[in-house]
Parts: structure tokens; C-alpha cells; sequence
């Protein structure tokens, strides 16, 4: 096999790893489409994008010969030039996540072999008469050019994005100020790193509180608020005449998205209750008692409903005997275990939480790119609430002196079936809504936990309307309109 084709597989690589970055850290987990500060990033991305998709349309079946190969060698050292551009700036704007910074690692050294490659190419291409010679590649070429039409597609799409969220930038949305009560409380917040935990801590930074946080990463953390908190590895490393306010249990590993195997399972529980029992023994033992603890749970607590069932469930319904609801109820049991040392305990329980991260993407993503509307019946029901929602319901009930154990609900008013969630989201986006994904497959890729999306849950935040809680997005279309 010649140098050549040996390139030409490594770029067909190198648009695969491409392809995984783009749709799984910048549109997934990362969001960057929708994240204020990544507006100079996406323009990079869509140049270097351009400059990848005229490379493998072009690669895939011509010989840059002549003055051509030095057209190819000028491009490759602009690319080059932009991905150190691309690195510095991502380093001064976000904390990139380990797999991402393994997959731009192996992107880099994989980048680097193809062109190598391809400039020993261009030293026998520059002898020859100037012209883009046809030299067709076989399969490796059509799958070449499918590859540059997609980078090309993703290319429009960061241009869009940047110029999207210049506008918004110069609009200049007034942030929500929340209302945590005096300023300059103290609070201890765990997952403070998290897609709730960093909105929260933001907020309360902004409102002149003061915020320690427990981190797996103390040095990522301190650098992701500025150096504006105080964080410690582990609960056991704060120290116990430390004196907190306020203290908020956020840590747990994400719910959706990983199939339940047994050691995801395992991961859930070990995230949750374990970190939540070691807090809890903290409290117990610290010297100054902090006023409330406020302790995550999710929905889940109240298992799944049949499709046909219309109860409105509220706080006072009980848990069923399923994985999710074991595990929301053991959590808050470990939760709720600070009551013996005289500490009362708020448990929220959260809907599905809409905001520039978390699940929204992810449910975003097909409805922008494919069309889809319903899954499985498209009747189940699906409990949301804004996240800027969730930091007024945490700020409402942090002002509170509430009983022993109080538990909430954190969902919008009103609970929408899936379908019409789909359907609001793509009037949004401007998509039709065309494909239906059969209940069958979900069941395949996710197993038991697809019972949560195909059946779901109807749950009312009863006692937040009854304490008189405004919101500020009770509308869905309202809610993705901020967020789209």
C-alpha cells in the first residue's frame, strides 16, 4: 500500500474522530452553540471546518499536481495555525473534559501522520504540469466525500451559531439576581461543578455570597469560578469548626444516557448515597449547625405511570419498587438522616431540567437534524422545569425555616406529553417533525431505563405553588425560546 492511500485512510479516521468531537462534546456535553463565550471558538471550528471539507472532497479523487500542491501545503499550515489558535483559546474560555482533551490529542497526532504524509506526496506532485488530475480512490474516496460534505454542513452550522450568539451578546440579557436572603451567607455546595451546581454557585457569587465547594478536582474547580471559591477534595478535608449556612447536596453522576448495567448501577448509588451518608456523618460532627440542609433527589422517586393514567402526582405520593425509585428513596433517606443532629432537611426532587447543558441538547439534537416527533407513543409525560427555575426554587426554599423534612417538587406548573414537547421544540427550531422512533429501539439501547422515557411521569410542584413560588418560565415554547 503506498503513502497515498495510507493518508487517505487516515483522514477517513481522522473525519470518524472528527465526527464523535463535534457531536458528542460541542453539541452534547459541552453545548458550545449555545454557550456565550464560545462565540470566537465556533468561528475557528467553522473556518477549520471549511478548510477539512475542501482537503477531503478534494483529496478524494484528485492529485494536487503542480502549483496545486503548494495551494495544499499553504492550507495544511493554516490548519495547523489554527488548531494552536483553537488550543489556547479553549484553555482560556472553558474546562475542556478528559475525554475531550484525549480525543483532540489523538485528532492531533493523527492530523499530523496524514499530512506529513501528504507533503512527502507534494514534493513528486509539484513536478508535474499544474491541474487537479482525476484520480479516483474507490470506496475510501466516496467515503472521503461524504466526510467533507458533513464538515462542511458542520461548518455552516458553527458560522450560524457565532453569529447566533454575537446577537445575543449584544442584545445584553439581564441575568436573573436571585434572592438567597442576606448577603454575605456562607454555603458549602457539592457537584458545584456540575450543570446545576455551577448555575447555582455563579448565582451565588453574583448575589455576594460566599461558596465553599466539595470537588473530585479542587484545581479545575477553583479555576472554573476564577479562584472565587474555596474547595476542598473530599468532606472529610473540611475542617470542623468550619460554619456554613447554608449547605446544598448536588453530587451525583448523570442518570440518562448510560445503559443500567450492573456497574452503572453501582455508580449511581456509590455517587449518590454513599457522598451523601459522608456529608451527613460531617454535619453530624461539625462544631457550627447550618441552618438547613437542601439535598437533590430526582422525580424518579415516584417510578412510572402507565400511559392513560392522568394523576397529577404530588409530594405526598409514594415511591415504587423499581431501581429508580430504590435509588431516589435511599438517597433521600440518607439525606434526611441530619435530623438527628437537630439539622432540618430539604429534599428536590427534580423534573427534567431545561438549560444550555444537561439532557436538552441531547434532546435537541435529533429534532435539528432529523425531524423527530414522536417516541414510542409520543403520550407519555414529560415533568420539565427551566433551570433558571430550579435557582429561584433552591433560593426560595434556602430563605425558609422549614420542618425536620420537607420535600419538593422542582417541575414547571404544567407536565407535556412528549410528542407536543418535540413538536414545541421544532416550531422553535423551525424543523418539521416527520420521524417517529418505535418504542422497541429505545428499549434496545437503554433497557430498563427507557421505561423512564417511554412511560414517564405527570408531577405537579404542589407545595411551590401552595407557598406562593413564581416562575419564571411556566410556559414551555417560553422556556426553549430562552434556551434554543
Amino acid at each position: 500500500m503506498d503513502s497515498h492511500r495510507i493518508a487517505l485512510i487516515l483522514m477517513a479516521i481522522q473525519g470518524c474522530l472528527g465526527a464523535f468531537d463535534t457531536v458528542y462534546h460541542h453539541e452534547l456535553t459541552e453545548a458550545l452553540p449555545r454557550r456565550g463565550t464560545a462565540r470566537l471558538e465556533l468561528r475557528i471550528h467553522a473556518i477549520r471546518a471549511a478548510i477539512y471539507s475542501l482537503l477531503f472532497i478534494g483529496l478524494s479523487s484528485w492529485d494536487w499536481d503542480g502549483a496545486w500542491s503548494v495551494v495544499l501545503v499553504a492550507a495544511f499550515t493554516i490548519e495547523i495555525g489554527l488548531t494552536l489558535w483553537d488550543f489556547v483559546i479553549e484553555d482560556r474560555t472553558r474546562l475542556l473534559p478528559a475525554t475531550e482533551r484525549v480525543t483532540h490529542t489523538v485528532l492531533a497526532i493523527n492530523g499530523g501522520a496524514f499530512i506529513a504524509l501528504l507533503v512527502m506526496n507534494c514534493a513528486v506532485w509539484i513536478t508535474r504540469p499544474t491541474g487537479l488530475h482525476w484520480s479516483p480512490q474507490g470506496y475510501i474516496g466516496l467515503f472521503l466525500a461524504l466526510c467533507g460534505i458533513g464538515v462542511g454542513l458542520s461548518s455552516l452550522r458553527d458560522l450560524l451559531a457565532s453569529f447566533s450568539l454575537h446577537r445575543k451578546h449584544l442584545q445584553g440579557k439581564t441575568p436573573i439576581a436571585f434572592d438567597f436572603g442576606p448577603k454575605g451567607q456562607q454555603f458549602l455546595v457539592t457537584g458545584a461543578t456540575g450543570f446545576i451546581g455551577t448555575k447555582l454557585v455563579q448565582s451565588l457569587l453574583s448575589q455576594g455570597h460566599r461558596v465553599d465547594i466539595v470537588t473530585r478536582s479542587p484545581r479545575h474547580a477553583a479555576w472554573h469560578f476564577d479562584g472565587r471559591v474555596r474547595c476542598y477534595a473530599g468532606i472529610e478535608d473540611v475542617p470542623p469548626e468550619a460554619s456554613f449556612d447554608v449547605v446544598i447536596n448536588l453530587a451525583g453522576a448523570r442518570i440518562l444516557g448510560v445503559r443500567w448495567t450492573t456497574r452503572r448501577r453501582n455508580v449511581l448509588v456509590q455517587s449518590r448515597i454513599d457522598t451523601t451518608r459522608r456529608l451527613v456523618a460531617w454535619l453530624e460532627h461539625c462544631v457550627t449547625k447550618p441552618r438547613v440542609l437542601i439535598s437533590a433527589s430526582a422525580i424518579g422517586y415516584y417510578g412510572i405511570q402507565t400511559l392513560g393514567d392522568e394523576t397529577s402526582l404530588d409530594e405526598e405520593m409514594p415511591a415504587q419498587p423499581i431501581f429508580m425509585s430504590d435509588l431516589c428513596r435511599t438517597w433521600e433517606e440518607a439525606a434526611c438522616q441530619v435530623t438527628r443532629a437537630g439539622i432540618p432537611a430539604v429534599v428536590i426532587r427534580l423534573g427534567l431540567v431545561l438549560g444550555q447543558g444537561g439532557a436538552l441538547p441531547m434532546m435537541l439534537l435529533p429534532v435539528r437534524l432529523g425531524g423527530i416527533g414522536r417516541v414510542g407513543s409520543g403520550q407519555q409525560w414529560i415533568s420539565w422545569i427551566h433551570i433558571d427555575d430550579v435557582i429561584g426554587a433552591i433560593a426560595h426554599v434556602s430563605r425558609r425555616h422549614g420542618a425536620a423534612r420537607t420535600v419538593y417538587n422542582l417541575t414547571a406548573p404544567q407536565a407535556v406529553r412528549q410528542l407536543d414537547f418535540n413538536r414545541t421544540a421544532a416550531e422553535v427550531l423551525h424543523r418539521p417533525t416527520l420521524i417517529s422512533i418505535p418504542g422497541w429501539l429505545m428499549r434496545l439501547l437503554l433497557g430498563h431505563q427507557a421505561d423512564l422515557l417511554l412511560e414517564g411521569q405527570r408531577v405537579s410542584p404542589g407545595r411551590l405553588t401552595r407557598e406562593g413560588f413564581s416562575f419564571y418560565y411556566p410556559d414551555l415554547l417560553q422556556a426553549l425560546v430562552n434556551l434554543a
